[in-house]
């Protein structure tokens, strides 16, 4: 179905960078991106990238040795908000030193603030929204030459060159199937900042998994805000995910994010049939209190929430479970929360994201009476999250001594020789390792854990029988203190 049209901004300053160089000696132009948020802010900065480079730059690992600057943005709360405008302050220096710098702020803060943003930062050059990341590079081009502009609307009809995407991993890669949200949930903001649902075509979809895959990329993760909805030509998300699996050199294969009104029977046969469809779902609840879950207008009430995990646990052998919880929403009760902690200890969540409510603009909660004092919000967010600490380790535990198929990302960020990688549940483990070992899925006996990952050695028999090398000193394991 056509989306919206959601109006971008574009602007430019009076001043006209010259990105040639010093003395008129062509140079490569460079550009640097900030990114805050979700996988889909992510992947938007990878195609962001993408665009940029077919027009002739290169990326820059430092802002200060950037022509452009860019600022991916997300405005589900408004902490992460705060975070883009305390980033233009700090970027407001190097803009004094250097006028011909272009800045730019995108995404979500990009299309809700809009004409907000010049007035507190004058000397952004440009704001483009989620769904114009095709026009960015004329944008830029239309700041660096001082066009005149206007409020204008673009429109991004997810038929981007995949092929030119930056991609920020060796070892997954994400793939876009739909823009944009039907739903009318009372807190969220999406809706508003990505516009009407809009589906990319199955072919399309097919075609950039197959270009992954014979690029060597081992996982991928289908993307949409709310990616089990997806609908296009006739086919559902059961048969696109059925069709994404059957893609020759794809091993795995995740999706995210879900709605528990759109988890169909049929979607769950698929995840369990499927032979590399990883088992392990995001599936958002928010609370467990039926109350709040109609006053969230989400469209389904705890039991249902309920009846879609036990149906999922009884398919999908040793499927993981992460969810979403907003602690606070206005009027929540005592009781409420309580439903709320009942609900995480029934379902036992191997991943839960809670956070306190954050009102956004324009949205119906934003108006709903709210007189719960913000410390009590913040104390029971901090038991929320106790408690599932508990839980996790509790969960956890029961990995000792497995041997788990990891897809190794890279290094860890801390220790010299400690890479990362996922099990297919999703759960992060760290052991000792090297850089040939990132794309590869090895086998690691798990000797240890903690309530946020797994730890353990390499299989070296394994390692070896696949042609990896296990030369690292510190390949015998990770010493855990405590």
């Amino acid at each position: 179905m056509p989306a919206r049209a959601l109006p971008m901004l574009q602007a430019a300053t009076a001043v006209a960078p010259d990105l040639t160089g010093p003395a008129g000696d062509a140079r490569p132009r460079a550009f640097n991106i900030r990114t805050w948020g979700c996988q889909m802010n992510v992947h938007d900065t990878e195609k962001m990238a993408g665009a940029l480079t077919r027009d002739g730059f290169q990326v820059s690992r430092d802002a200060r040795g950037a022509d452009v600057v860019l600022l991916n943005t997300c405005a589900v709360r408004d902490k992460a908000t705060q975070k883009v405008y305390h980033a233009l302050g700090r970027l407001r220096r190097l803009k004094e030193q250097n006028p011909s710098l272009i800045i730019g702020v995108t995404g979500c803060v990009a299309q809700l603030e809009g004409e907000t943003i010049f007035r507190r930062a004058p000397y952004v050059d440009l704001v483009v929204g989620p769904r114009a990341i095709g026009a960015l590079p004329r944008l830029v081009e239309e700041a660096r030459t001082r066009q005149t502009t206007r409020l204008t609307p673009v429109e991004d009809d997810l038929t981007y060159p995949f092929e030119s995407a930056v991609r920020g991993s060796a070892a997954k890669a994400y793939v876009t199937v739909m823009e944009g949200c039907d739903k009318a949930c009372t807190f969220c903001i999406v809706p508003r900042t990505r516009g009407d649902e809009e589906y990319r075509p199955v072919a399309q979809v097919l075609a950039e998994a197959a270009h992954l895959a014979g690029r060597g990329y081992r996982e991928i993760e289908l993307l949409g805000q709310n990616v089990n909805g997806y609908r296009h030509g006739g086919v559902d998300f059961a048969g696109l995910l059925r069709r994404v699996d059957a893609v020759d050199g794809i091993e795995r294969l995740r999706f995210t994010t879900s709605h528990p009104l759109h988890l169909s029977d049929a979607i769950i046969t698929a995840m369990a049939e499927g032979e590399h469809v990883c088992p392990q779902i995001h599936l958002p609840v928010q609370s467990g209190s039926d109350r709040v879950l109609k006053r969230m207008r989400r469209g389904y009430d705890r039991s249902r929430y309920l009846e879609r995990v036990a149906r999922l646990r009884s398919e999908v052998r040793e499927v993981a479970l992460s969810t979403d919880v907003i602690v606070g929403f206005p009027g929540e009760s005592d009781a409420d929360f309580d439903a709320t902690l009942e609900l995480l200890e029934e379902v036992r969540f191997e991943q839960v994201y809670s956070f306190v409510y954050s009102p956004r603009p324009g949205t119906v909660a934003a108006r709903l009476e709210d007189p719960t004092p913000a410390a009590v919000k913040d104390a029971r967010l901090q038991l929320l999250q106790r408690r599932q600490q508990e839980i996790q380790a509790e969960l956890y535990q029961r990995e000792i001594g497995r041997t788990v198929q990891v897809l190794v990302e890279g290094p860890a960020k801390f220790g010299a020789g400690v890479y990362t990688g996922r099990s297919p549940q999703n759960f992060v483990v760290l052991f000792s390792g090297h850089e040939g070992m990132v794309g590869r899925i090895l086998p690691v006996v798990i000797r240890t854990v903690t309530s946020l990952a797994l730890y353990g050695d390499v299989d070296r028999e394994a390692a070896l029988g696949a042609g990896v090398s296990l030369t690292s000193p510190g390949a015998d394991g990770i010493d855990i203190a405590g």
